[in-house]
This record gives C-alpha cells, sequence and structure tokens, in this order.
C-alpha cells in the first residue's frame, strides 16, 4: 500500500509539472498570437522597414508611460534578427530614456510579423498590419492583444489624411482609438 500511494503521489506531481508547463507554453505562444481581426502585411521588404521610425501614437502602456520625441530605430544584428532601440525623453525625469531589443521573423521573410524581446527569454508579438508598401513612410503596428497599437511614421508628423485612415483601419480592427496617445515631437530636449 505505501508503494502505491508514492507512486500516486509522483503521478501527482508529474501531473501538475506538466500542467504548469503547458500553461506556460501557451503563455508564450499568447504573446507572439496574433489578436483577433488582424493580419500581417504581406510582401514585407526588412531592407526598406529599417531605419529611424517616430512614434506618432500609441495606446498606453507601462514600459513608455510619460514620454515624449518617442523613436525606434531598427537595424539589422550580425545572427539575421533586428536590432531594435526604442528612445523617448522623459518630462518628469527631465532625461532620456533608451531600451535595446531584438526581433525575430515569426513565420516567414516577406510577412510583417515579428517577435520582439527587450526582457530576456520573453518575447512578444509586433504585427504591422497596415503599410505604405510603396515609400515605408507609415506603419500600424500591434502586440499580442488589442492593448497594444502603434501608429508610426518616418517624420514626427504625419499628414491628417493618412493618419486619419490608419485610425479608421485601428478602429476597424478592434482597437480602442479613443484610448491613443498623440505623441509630442516639438521643442526637442536637450540630447541626453
Amino acid at each position: 500500500m505505501k508503494i502505491s500511494r508514492t507512486e500516486n503521489r509522483f503521478g501527482q506531481k508529474g501531473s501538475n509539472i506538466k500542467k504548469v508547463s503547458i500553461l506556460f507554453f501557451i503563455f508564450l505562444i499568447g504573446c507572439t498570437g496574433i489578436p483577433e481581426n488582424v493580419k500581417p502585411v504581406n510582401n514585407f521588404k526588412l531592407e526598406k522597414y529599417l531605419g529611424k521610425w517616430y512614434e506618432i501614437a500609441r495606446l498606453d502602456h507601462s514600459f513608455e508611460r510619460g514620454l515624449s520625441h518617442v523613436t525606434a530605430d531598427y537595424k539589422l544584428r550580425n545572427d539575421g534578427g533586428i536590432k531594435v532601440i526604442n528612445r523617448g525623453y522623459s518630462a518628469e525625469k527631465d532625461s532620456w530614456k533608451e531600451d535595446e531589443g531584438k526581433a525575430y521573423f515569426v513565420e516567414a521573410s516577406d510577412l510583417g510579423y515579428f517577435k520582439v524581446s527587450f526582457f530576456g527569454p520573453f518575447y512578444g508579438s509586433y504585427i504591422i498590419f497596415e503599410l505604405d508598401q510603396e515609400g515605408y513612410q507609415y506603419s500600424l503596428v500591434c502586440g499580442p492583444d488589442k492593448s497594444y497599437l502603434w501608429i508610426l511614421g518616418r517624420n514626427p508628423t504625419m499628414k491628417e489624411g493618412i493618419k486619419s485612415a490608419l485610425l479608421e483601419k485601428a478602429a476597424e480592427a478592434g482597437f480602442d482609438i479613443s484610448q491613443l496617445i498623440f505623441v509630442n515631437h516639438e521643442n526637442l530636449p536637450k540630447k541626453g
């Protein structure tokens, strides 16, 4: 009898470990998933997307809270990935904040669908679901769920017609555009 109880306990522990592993795997998949009603752009050309982008608008989240003059710079890495440098100014701290991350294609290299990491082994989705595919002058980007949304442009200002079209596309996909923060790029603070 004692042997069967011990075996039962090990079986339960093994079962719990499996459950935790499955939940962790689902969590990781969820972080690199695609939200409902969002489709990554096709015919994506990485070499045209590289370089500096200005954040025109975003949904609020903790890692950019309070920042103005936000930019993202994308460069090729030696391992085939992309070096991501996000930079923004905190008026409250009177200083620049800079974070470096890395990104890799999740599927095909001509699909605007990446996994991005700023925190060790943890990745989140970076999905380009609208793009000026001729000149690569604007893009609409989201994360793994509807709480992450960015409007990016090659210049710190964007024509109203383009901005309106991007806002409409985001609203149609189910994003709450009433919560967007439009990023200040005027009166550039001192370099840090």
